[in-house]
Order: structure tokens, then C-alpha cells, then sequence
């Protein structure tokens, strides 16, 4: 039983008989300051004492009176102007602990989300390096958030999200090759986006001893091939995604989906998207770049979404992202980004409004 709800449904009752044109007062139960002074109290009296011109304390005493009998209340009291203070039986509480070994596993949990879907996208983290602090904060927020959600009668989903190809990733790609090369950071020839972390040797070191590396969405085995650019690539993703799970189970955070930033491109769904938009009307071209009129949608000023050079800027596979997790049927999705990500979540909304999908205003949250 919920004492403070209970103990409220009760003085409503008493209000209606010794106040019966004031029941819209509001019955607020609060824990007193002093475990001397009752379990919970209750301030109606005061409340009551203006419009009905009587002292408090006998408003009190008139509330008590008309209190309903319950197992729950031991004993009742005036305090003060007229706070009335109430304490729990013994066996009331006690009947709690009884409550919580009958439920076990399940206690505390709720029906609210009625296994509704929900997809907490966190972490998050592009295989270019270990996980920093920034990265463990998500973590235990993300994680948390899911127990609550699920607790909560969500059908949870738990996403992380990254990128294995583009820029970044060709810059691991190359400090990994040159480090089996024998190549070193002090070298003329290392790049100046080249990764110079010490974590680079052991990659390179684990892929020249054909070391198997096995990931929760990554198996592979190291060629040995200095000259094997993809290999090297696909080898140095895999051995980083390995670092991350291993720091990841060890404070028991896991994940149920792992999505890929390149299968956007490689399953058609960024063009699909773009295409889209442009059949939307919310599209224009300008100065040899095509740009989204997200300021339609509440944004601060229209963004590009094909460069000049004709590759895409980030924000686009962001849409195409959350248009396939609009499709994957979650009616909530909850992404917990890094502080220099909080911009991000304004331009994936515009675009998604700007698909005429159905997607509601406020998605993602």
C-alpha cells in the first residue's frame, strides 16, 4: 500500500463531511521534519481555517473525528496551530517487507509503459580509441535510464550507434599500417591526423600476429598484410569495439543492437532519405550545395546536407538513422549524447518533420 495516497484518500473523505463546499482543497501529505511527530502530517486544517472562520485546531479535531477507520493509522494528533499528525501501525509497515519478498525481482515495477517500444540509443563511441570518461558517464546514465524504463512495463531497447568508415576511420586505418610498418608519430611521414595513442601499437602488434579478435558485433582474424589497407581497417574497428565491450561488461553495461553508420549508405536508406526530402519541397540548391530549409521546422538557419563536393554532411545519416528507427515500430527513442552533441537533436527533428512521415514533433527525445 502507498501510505501517502492512502492517508490522502482518507482525509478527502473526512474533508467532504466536515467541509462539504470545499473539497477541492488540496490534500497534501508530507513527512514531518521530527520522526517524533508522526510518520506523515497533514495541513488541511490551516488551509480550512480563512474560509470557514474557525480556529485550526478545532477544524482539526473535526477532521479527525470524521477520519474513515483504517489498519493502516495507529495513532492521530494535533500539533502546533493545528498540523495533524499521523502514525503508521507497526504491522502497516511490516507489511511492506512482506510485500517486497512476495514480489521479489518484480518489486517496484509498474505498468506504465504497457510494453510500449522504446530505444535508448547511448555510448555510442566511434572505434577510433578507448573509452573516456565522458564515455562512462553515458554509460551509466543510458544504462540507468533503460532499468528505470523497464521498471517502468517499457519494452526497452538498448542501441549503440557508430561509425566504421569516413575520416576518422581512415585515419586509425593508416596510424595502424604505419605502425606495423615500423613507422612512428616522430616520422616525417606520419599523417597530421594520425592517432599517436600508445593503444595503436598493440592494434598493430595483435594484427601482425594474426591475433582473432571476437567483439559483440565483430570477429575477425588479422592478416599479417602490411599492404592490406581494408584489412587493416576492418581489423583495427573490430580490436577497439573489443577494448569498448570489455570496459562496457565491466561495470555490466550491454547492449542489444549494434547499428553501423556505413550500412546506411551501403543498404540505399541515406538516398532513400534524401530523396525524400526533395520530393518534400523543403529542399533547395545554392551555391553548388543542397540545402534543407530546416528554419520551417523551428531551427535557427537552413543546413546543408550534400556539400559542394558532393559527399554528405553528418546530419543526414542522423535522419536517415532515425527514420529506420521510426520504421522499426519504437514509439519513443531516446538518444543520451555528449555535451558537444546538444545541437544535434534541433536538425534530426527538422528533418524528420520535413520527411511528412507521421513522426511526431518531439521525436527523438
Amino acid at each position: 500500500m502507498n501510505f501517502k495516497s492512502h492517508l490522502s484518500d482518507l482525509f478527502a473523505q473526512a474533508l467532504r463531511e466536515v467541509a462539504p463546499d470545499h473539497v477541492g482543497a488540496t490534500v497534501l501529505i508530507e513527512r514531518p521534519k521530527q520522526a517524533s511527530h508522526g510518520d506523515y502530517a497533514c495541513n488541511l486544517a490551516m488551509q480550512l481555517a480563512k474560509p470557514l472562520r474557525k480556529s485550526p485546531r478545532d477544524i482539526a479535531q473535526a477532521l479527525i473525528a470524521a477520519l474513515p477507520e483504517s489498519e493502516v493509522i495507529g495513532k492521530v494528533g494535533i500539533a502546533g496551530a493545528g498540523f495533524i499528525n499521523v502514525f503508521i501501525t507497526t504491522a502497516a509497515k511490516q507489511h511492506v517487507v512482506h510485500g517486497v519478498l512476495q514480489a521479489g525481482a518484480g518489486y517496484g515495477h509498474v505498468h506504465a509503459g504497457g510494453g510500449r517500444k522504446v530505444g535508448v540509443e547511448f555510448v555510442s563511441a566511434n572505434p577510433t580509441g578507448p573509452l573516456h570518461v565522458g564515455h562512462g558517464r553515458g554509460a551509466a546514465v543510458g544504462d540507468c535510464l533503460c532499468r528505470v524504463l523497464h521498471a517502468a512495463g517499457w519494452n526497452v531497447t538498448r542501441e549503440f550507434y557508430y561509425n566504421d568508415a569516413g575520416a576518422q576511420i581512415d585515419n586509425l586505418m593508416h596510424s595502424v599500417q604505419l605502425r606495423c610498418k615500423g613507422v612512428t608519430p616522430g616520422d616525417p611521414a606520419w599523417p597530421e591526423g594520425g592517432y599517436r595513442g600508445d593503444y595503436i601499437i598493440d592494434v598493430a602488434n595483435a594484427y601482425m600476429a594474426k591475433e582473432t579478435v571476437e567483439a559483440d558485433d565483430q570477429h575477425i582474424t588479422g592478416k599479417g598484410d602490411v599492404n592490406d589497407a581494408e584489412a587493416i581497417r576492418h581489423f583495427a574497428v573490430a580490436y577497439l569495439r573489443r577494448e569498448q565491450d570489455l570496459d562496457l561488461r565491466a561495470f555490466e553495461v550491454e547492449f542489444d543492437v549494434f547499428s553501423l553508420e556505413s550500412a546506411l549508405y551501403t543498404d540505399g536508406k541515406v538516398e532513400e532519405a534524401v530523396k525524400k526530402l526533395i520530393a518534400s519541397g523543403h529542399t533547395y540548391e545554392q551555391d553548388d550545395a543542397l540545402w534543407l530549409r530546416t528554419t520551417d521546422f523551428g531551427d535557427d538557419k537552413d543546413r546543408v546536407m550534400r556539400k559542394s563536393d558532393g559527399g554528405y554532411t553528418y546530419f543526414v545519416p542522423d535522419v536517415a538513422y532515425h527514420l529506420d528507427k521510426w520504421r522499426r515500430g519504437f514509439e519513443r527513442v531516446i538518444n543520451e549524447q555528449g555535451a558537444d552533441h546538444h545541437s544535434t537533436i534541433t536538425r534530426v527533428r527538422a528533418g524528420l518533420q520535413a520527411l511528412d512521415a507521421g513522426i511526431p514533433t518531439d521525436w527523438p527525445d
